[in-house]
């Protein structure tokens, strides 16, 4: 889908996070994605896999303001959080209506992507009860309708 990353961009745009169009120099965790004081830089000549956007917006959705506005380089490691996002990550992909695969790619999530999806679509999903506890979502039988996007 050619028109993958301007959809996502603009989605992150309505929804509050800052997306920027940047040659990124520094050392990215993901390439061509930097994240810079809560603000996602995007290099699209070292973009591999736009869906990656997807899931590096929801380590900053997930966060709440004061500490999203600071983040820079990695939102962190912390296994909740992730699972927090990978979550965050599917509603967002059911949101735009995109293929799964366009998050969950062959050479994400250390070999595990196709287990994600499955699992996603058998309505077993891995961090709602995080997002949930964030306040993100209102009943986790509702997944993948969000409540905020972005956490309060």
């Amino acid at each position: 889908m050619p028109d993958t990353l301007p959809r996502i961009i603009e989605f992150l745009t309505t929804i509050g996070l800052p997306v920027h169009r940047a040659a990124i120099s520094s050392a990215a965790v993901v390439p061509g994605i930097y994240i810079d004081r809560g603000t996602l830089l995007v290099d699209e000549s070292q973009l591999k896999w736009p869906g990656d956007l997807l899931h590096e917006a929801g380590h900053l959705a997930i966060l709440l303001p004061q500490h999203r506005m600071i983040v820079t380089g990695t939102a962190g490691e912390d296994p909740g959080f992730e699972m927090a996002a990978i979550a965050w990550s599917w509603a967002a992909l059911v949101h735009l209506r995109l293929d799964p695969a366009v998050v969950f790619h062959q050479e994400g999530y250390r070999g595990g992507s196709q287990s994600l999806i499955e699992n996603f679509s058998m309505g077993r999903f891995v961090g709602v009860p995080m997002l949930r506890w964030m306040g993100m979502i209102a009943d986790e039988r509702h997944f993948p309708a969000i409540s905020r996007w972005l956490r309060e």
